[in-house]
């Protein structure tokens, strides 16, 4: 019909997904939320343990708490400072962070390796799925005879025991994204001739890349967690022994110092994930 002119309404959702398609970046939604600027971040992660702190120091000065029971952190503080000046401290700390990284790295490599046999490979999935969810269930003080049999009671089985601790959480959360890869992307990937590990790289890795660092954040919490329960395998260092021998010997001011720094250090070493996470994020995705 001449004269006419005939007209397309587009919706605004599809003119956006259109552009996006084409490389344009998407607009922003009206229920976003808004990202806080880092200060404002920062000092929000502060108000909480600040507000304890000040519970903490009113309970112990009102006399609610006897100080055998709860020592103000005064008294918590002079403990730490009193085993900064012997430099037993530091020791402890030392050795306790050098376990821990160790257990995580050896544990973090060998959970990616199966995660990757059980996320990408059907055989794998039925061969390993069912023998790793039953070790998965396996508590960490039930590993310690054994390990003390096998590996005596040096830094091996205490290593060993942290890297069982991070394997599970690489593993679980990896090989759980391996398998949810979109198909759609893998056929894209085989239509340009991409095989193997072209394809893993290409297409598989980068789809998978933030829930590879959120299994490896996972992964460092467990291994703070199972650090105390590998210094109980005759340990006479580290943060975890300072913690069960200031049980024995009833300071309980060295019991919160131990509970506090093994916090802080756990919360610097997720800081520096979160860190490569950021940078992972933009070359990956």
């Amino acid at each position: 019909m001449t004269g006419l002119e005939e007209r397309v309404v587009v919706p605004a959702e599809s003119r956006d997904a259109l552009a996006f398609a084409k490389g344009a970046p998407r607009r922003g939604t009206g229920g976003a939320r808004r990202a806080l600027p880092p200060v404002v971040r920062v000092l929000g992660g502060f108000l909480l343990p600040a507000v304890i702190l000040i519970a903490w120091q009113v309970v112990t000065t009102a006399g609610l708490i006897e100080p055998y029971r709860l020592p103000a952190p005064a008294s918590v503080f002079q403990a730490g400072v009193e085993l900064a000046e012997s430099g037993q401290l530091w020791t402890h700390i030392a050795i306790s962070v050098q376990r821990v990284l160790l257990g995580f790295a050896i544990g973090s490599v060998i959970g990616l390796a199966a995660a990757g046999i059980v996320g990408l490979s059907r055989w794998g999935d039925v061969l390993l799925s069912p023998t790793l969810a039953a070790v998965r269930a396996v508590p960490s003080l039930a590993w310690v005879p054994l390990l003390i049999l096998w590996m005596q009671i040096g830094e091996e089985s205490k290593v060993t025991l942290i890297a069982i601790g991070a394997f599970f959480p690489v593993y679980t959360t990896v090989a759980s994204a391996l398998r949810h890869v979109d198909p759609q992307l893998v056929e894209a990937g085989r239509s340009f001739s991409l095989h193997g590990w072209s394809l893993f790289r290409t297409v598989q890795l980068p789809a998978v890349v933030p829930s590879v660092v959120a299994g490896l954040r996972l992964a460092l919490a467990q291994a703070w967690l199972f650090l105390v329960a590998a210094e109980l395998i005759a340990s006479s260092m580290g943060l975890g022994f300072l913690l069960t021998d200031s049980q024995s010997t009833g300071r309980v001011d060295r019991i919160l110092l131990s509970i506090v720094l093994l916090a802080l250090l756990g919360t610097i070493t997720n800081g520096v994930l979160a860190l490569l996470e950021k940078y992972l994020l933009r070359r990956w995705t």
